[in-house]
């Protein structure tokens, strides 16, 4: 930073990133797709749907399986989600 008069600096301008680079206001890359990314947050929330022991897979209570179900949820969620909105912004 400079000094301007006086020995004091200069004030720092900030600026839009859009107007700093000389372009345009880029569109947004938002999707209503983005809406089914609450799902694997809001579902594993909902403690009552899976709070038991039985049925058991492979010697797990069904509390411990079902959490890695939703582990499984959310990256297929995830991919699909990032799949669908990349087709809009072609």
């Amino acid at each position: 930073m400079q000094d301007g008069p006086a020995g004091k600096p200069d004030k720092l301008v900030l600026r839009p990133r859009h107007a700093a680079q000389g372009g345009s206001r880029r569109r947004s890359h938002r999707s209503g797709w983005h809406w089914l990314l609450l799902l694997p947050i809001a579902v594993p929330l909902a403690t009552p749907l899976f709070n038991r022991i039985e049925p058991r897979l492979f010697g797990f209570p069904f509390f411990y399986w079902c959490q890695l179900g939703f582990v499984v949820l959310g990256m297929g969620v995830t991919a699909t989600v990032r799949r669908l909105a990349g087709r809009e912004r072609r």
